[in-house]
């Protein structure tokens, strides 16, 4: 099923000119329910690698590609384009464009942060996560070697996309369950 096959139908005039044509109302939205977004059960966790697109995830896992809609309405992804991580050669042609080259992005700092934790590991292998605030020039300046760290316009980039890299994705026994509702509030 593809996400718009049970959205109502309107007549709209879309050329503006008096002839009105059937066309999917694409207005409404659905949203999976509150109560079965809040259950960890029914998902888990799924890391973009370099390359995939929404549909080949949505094949590999669901063994259907048109439910991309799906991976992008678990995640709140408006805009696949926006809100998908770029791969290897479109994250170097974005910084390219951005800023002239990848050294050049390397060269620019985008700002300065204080270490506030270094990243560690406890006894069980837990990690603890390294914590940062973003400061001013005159701050880092002040700050020992081992407390600050400049992040560079690459290094932000880069880590706004790895950001969006971490998604959920539906566990299939729910599928159903997801399916029949859509259909049901489309009725």
């Amino acid at each position: 099923m593809h996400y718009f096959d049970p959205f109502p139908k309107v007549k709209y005039d879309i050329k503006r000119n008096g002839k009105e044509t059937l066309v999917t109302d694409i207005s409404l939205r659905f949203k999976i329910r509150d109560a079965l977004k809040k259950r960890a059960a029914v998902y888990y966790d799924y890391i973009i690698q370099d390359g995939d697109r929404p549909d080949t995830v949505s094949w590999i896992y669901y063994e259907d590609a048109t439910l991309d809609w799906l991976i992008f309405l678990v995640n709140n992804i408006i805009d696949p384009l926006r809100d998908w991580p770029l791969n290897h050669n479109n994250f170097n042609t974005m910084i390219t464009k951005k800023c002239g080259s990848n050294s050049a992005a390397y060269s620019q700092t985008h700002h300065y942060e204080q270490v506030i934790r270094q990243q560690s590991v406890l006894f069980d292998g837990t990690i603890i996560r390294k914590k940062v605030v973003v400061v001013d020039e005159g701050t880092y300046n002040s700050l020992n070697e081992t407390d600050r760290d400049v992040i560079s316009v690459y290094d932000y980039e880069l880590g706004l996309n790895d950001a969006k890299r971490q998604i959920k994705l539906l566990d299939k026994r729910f599928l159903s369950v997801v399916m029949a509702e859509l259909e049901n509030v489309f009725e």
